[in-house]
């Protein structure tokens, strides 16, 4: 727990309110619990029994490299990604 309320910058209390049933996170903490923990909001619902992420999250401070990568791909037109994937595609193959 105290791990857990550390990644989400909230306090033990807080955090043991939402664990214990006391208090019903909003949305967004919903969004952040789930990011934070690589799952889905669906999952943390119990809509589905699929723990898997549905959103990946890339922070400039953390990953500078990556973040570069995606900003340059999300100005890029569609062959160029096209592209991009059939590399990426070979790549996942070849490991």
């Amino acid at each position: 727990m105290a791990e857990a309320s550390r990644r989400l910058k909230l306090s033990k209390i807080g955090y043991c309110r939402y664990e214990y049933g006391e208090r019903t996170p909003s949305i967004q903490t919903l969004s952040l619990i789930a990011q934070c923990f690589g799952t889905s909001v669906d999952y943390l619902i119990g809509k589905t029994d699929d723990a898997g992420s549905d959103h990946l999250v890339i922070s400039k401070k953390d990953e500078p490299e990556l973040f570069s990568l995606v900003e340059e791909c999300r100005k890029s037109d569609r062959k160029t990604i096209t592209r991009l994937m059939d590399y990426y595609r070979k790549l996942s193959d070849m490991s």
